[in-house]
């Protein structure tokens, strides 16, 4: 695999990862000072939060239609904005997502992650208080509002589709291409292009029909709470040495060794899990952690079919869905 590396700033097109130099997750800077400086970052319904799975609304939405996810995209840029990597298409048309909570078509922005220092935590969200070793954020706005800048202006402006990663034996082959590139963008403020034309779908999970969703917050300042979070259920599956390779990447202070925020209070928000109708196609329950593992009967190449984070009293049910709650 072949990249064509530039050294150059990235002005990412979304809040989240920008003010570089402004915040960091440490000292003075860190995440219990961002109040001070941006005020929304001390708001009500601020990100990432507890999912306590035995008080989510479970639900049965829309279904989730991905627009591109399954097409190979060429011009992928891989960025180290000095906080996370960052993946930019900048070829047109970008992938879009609706349906689920979602009542139009919001448009790909960029993904990046988040990370700890060890296997043993990293992600934003946790489930039932546990935390992942990593998580991806895959950033839309909403289409009418018609960039990222502006769509931020609104409460409805951003949706963020989230993914868990659990460790795993055997290597995603999917995260070869991300990996590689990760080696060119070490230092901070550099970027590589990758010339291998690269697929959203590849690098999710199998089972894209189970998630949790509720209203929230950027989770970097300035925190605005303008995001609608789709929390999927089923991990992506890494092994430890895939996962190693993003905490070489650098900040302007040494590596990026964690860069989550910590949980924010609920509050009066109610987190809500959409049912997966085809739920009894599953064919394969095993017992993990005292929750239920369902493994698909069939999955594509390349693509990770995790484990359940849910009992299977929860998952089996399915309740009507009424547009005037509270999404």
């Amino acid at each position: 695999m072949q990249f064509v590396v530039a050294s150059l700033f990235v002005f990412a097109v979304f809040q989240e990862v920008t003010h570089g130099e402004e915040f960091g997750y440490d000292g003075n800077i860190g995440p219990m000072y961002w109040g001070e400086r941006y005020r929304e970052c001390a708001g009500k319904h601020q990100s990432p939060i507890n999912i306590n799975v035995l008080r989510v609304k479970q639900v049965t939405l829309p279904e989730l239609v991905l627009v591109g996810f399954d097409d190979s995209i060429d011009n992928v840029h891989v960025t180290n904005n000095g906080h996370t990597v960052l993946i930019e298409v900048k070829n047109e048309p970008h992938p879009r997502v609706r349906g689920g909570p979602l009542d139009s078509d919001y448009i790909f922005s960029q993904m990046h992650f988040h990370w700890g220092d060890n296997d043993t935590f990293g992600s934003e969200d946790k489930i039932n208080h546990r935390s992942f070793p990593m998580e991806l954020h895959m950033v839309f706005y909403k289409e009418e509002y018609k960039s990222p800048t502006e769509a931020v202006k609104h409460s409805d402006g951003l949706t963020v589709l989230a993914f868990f990663y659990e460790l795993d034996r055997h290597q995603h082959p999917a995260y070869d291409d991300i990996t590689l590139a990760l080696q060119n963008v070490t230092e901070p403020h550099t970027s590589v292009v990758m010339s291998h034309p690269f697929s959203f779908l590849n690098i999710l999970p199998y089972d894209l029909k189970r998630y949790f969703t509720y209203r929230g917050s950027l989770t970097t300042p300035p925190c605005s709470e303008v995001v609608i979070w789709l929390d999927f259920e089923q991990p992506i599956r890494l092994t430890h040495e895939q996962i190693e390779a993003f905490r070489e990447i650098r900040s302007a202070h040494g590596k990026i060794t964690h860069n989550f925020r910590p949980i924010q209070p609920i509050g009066d928000r109610v987190v809500f899990y959409n049912i997966d109708n085809n739920y009894y196609v599953y064919n394969e329950i095993e017992d993990h952690e005292d929750t239920t593992t369902v493994r698909p009967s069939r999955r594509k190449k390349g693509r990770s079919s995790g484990t359940s984070l849910v009992p299977s009293t929860l998952s089996a049910l399915s309740v009507i869905y009424a547009l005037s709650i509270n999404l």
